[in-house]
């Protein structure tokens, strides 16, 4: 029967406990990025290469499982049985002591890179941090201010919601939606401070009448379709549609932009088509008597492959995480990665030849090897299609990723041979590997994962740092 007085999904339970038991309250947590976004500092009394909560027990209170029955006492509430928590001391334990996977962002990294490409468009250029998708996985919040801190003017994210976010968490500059919201929106665009994208008359005047009854002014970017066909008023109809919305006295046009669809591309036929229409599109204005205030066009590739269509400000995208947005800019400009992907080792056993791993046993051991589990699968944005087709690097050395990457968990394998430099490894559980970054003269990156994936280093990102794993800034 249920007991009333246990909290926290305790049900109740049989009191007798076999010989030598000893809870391990301690250690056990909900998965899920918990204290995620962590500072560095945090992290690293969490497990980020110092001790985990459990070590820390053992260490504080003579070791093993008594200092660990001692850490659960101590989040146990003072007045309540061994079976009852105290819920504010359990959510108290880190995230990385719960699970044993992490991304880590260098905040270092997103400062070089937005000062270097702040250098390399020169001045009297504004620089926008594109920190959409949560910043493409990096966490929008500490990426802009830190983007802010390093020569950004303004922000630019997808929805309302990642505006409403940066706004509540007290980022103060220019923030653009880089479409144009629902018409419900507007209130939220108004009491926010956040400009809309605006392609359609419908939604440009019920956003200045929805103004204009707060007297408030209704700033915007006009979005000018110059061939991606995505968004925007078409490049030879921008001043008919300002003829249609500018009457509205609360209407304020603060920009007008368009985007490339090939700028990373190697052809660039459609890039100088879409460019010419964009400075035709921009002079029409000015001769009609309309200002087309910032002007900008440049994402990522653009800003580093062509300096002649920066205008007012650039847009920068995957470039600001250290993500070379196409080959050729690999040689233009130094970026460097700002995310890698860590765990820790949750089990190792020696597996006899010829037996399977993993769903489906497509890989067998050849013998002489350890098989070690990591935490992390394609829940975590580690894709299944990586499966026997990627790295894991210990110690400075590659081991091979094997069998099919589960939705939780993937293994890698330590080769016990010793033949050449090759130092022969003992892996132990808590061991730290990298997933994605470097550790010495081994590296494994996004990049690397997307072109065995088939697709680009944007989604691969997105997947690793918009997964349930937490996520620590060094």
């Amino acid at each position: 029967m249920a007991s009333d007085n246990l909290p926290n999904g305790f049900t109740g339970f049989s009191q007798r406990k076999p010989p030598g038991f000893v809870p391990a309250s301690g250690i056990v947590g909900n998965d899920g990025r918990g204290a995620a976004d962590m500072p560095a500092a945090a992290s690293r009394s969490a497990g980020v290469g110092a001790m985990s909560a459990y070590e820390a027990a053992a260490a504080t209170f003579g070791g093993g499982a008594q200092g660990a029955f001692q850490y659960a006492r101590d989040h146990a509430r003072p007045d309540a049985g061994a079976a009852q928590f105290d819920p504010d001391k359990l959510r108290m334990i880190p995230a990385l002591d719960r699970r044993w996977s992490w991304t880590e962002i260098d905040l270092n990294a997103i400062r070089h890179n937005a000062s270097t490409v702040k250098q390399h468009i020169g001045r009297g250029c504004r620089l926008m941090a594109v920190v959409k998708a949560d910043a493409y996985g990096h966490g929008a919040v500490r990426c802009a201010k830190t983007a802010l801190n390093s020569g950004a003017e303004y922000l630019g994210v997808a929805t309302v919601n990642e505006a409403v976010e940066l706004r509540e968490n007290l980022v103060n500059a220019p923030i653009l939606i880089l479409s144009e919201p629902p018409l419900s929106a507007i209130p939220l665009l108004l009491a926010y401070k956040v400009m809309p994208s605006v392609y359609t008359p419908e939604f440009a005047i019920q956003y200045a009448e929805a103004a204009d009854a707060f007297g408030l002014r209704a700033p915007y970017h006009l979005a000018v379709n110059t061939g991606m066909n995505r968004i925007g008023v078409r490049h030879d109809e921008v001043v008919a549609f300002m003829s249609q919305v500018s009457f509205h006295r609360a209407l304020d046009l603060v920009g007008t932009f368009t985007h490339f669809a090939t700028a990373d591309s190697a052809e660039t036929l459609d890039f100088q088509i879409q460019t010419k229409r964009f400075i035709e599109a921009i002079s029409a204005l000015r001769a009609a008597g309309v200002n087309p205030g910032i002007v900008h066009a440049a994402n990522s590739a653009a800003a580093m492959r062509y300096p002649d269509v920066s205008f007012d400000m650039v847009r920068l995208g995957i470039g600001l995480y250290g993500l070379h947005p196409c080959s050729q800019t690999r040689s233009m400009i130094d970026l460097r990665p700002a995310m890698s992907v860590h765990a820790r080792i949750t089990d190792v056993r020696t597996v006899p030849m010829s037996e399977g791993v993993s769903y489906g046993m497509n890989y067998r051991s050849p013998g002489s090897v350890k098989i070690c589990t990591i935490p992390i699968g394609y829940a975590d944005g580690l894709r299944r299609g990586l499966s026997g087709r990627t790295d894991i690097i210990m110690e400075g050395q590659r081991c091979h990723q094997v069998g099919n990457i589960c939705m939780d968990q993937c293994m890698f394998e330590v080769d016990l041979r010793v033949y050449g430099n090759r130092r022969r490894l003992d892996p132990q559980i808590g061991k730290e590997v990298l997933v994605v970054g470097r550790e010495g003269d081994s590296i494994v990156t996004l990049d690397d994962l997307a072109n065995v994936l088939g697709t680009i280093n944007y989604e691969v990102a997105i997947g690793f740092g918009c997964s349930r794993m937490p996520r620590v800034y060094v």
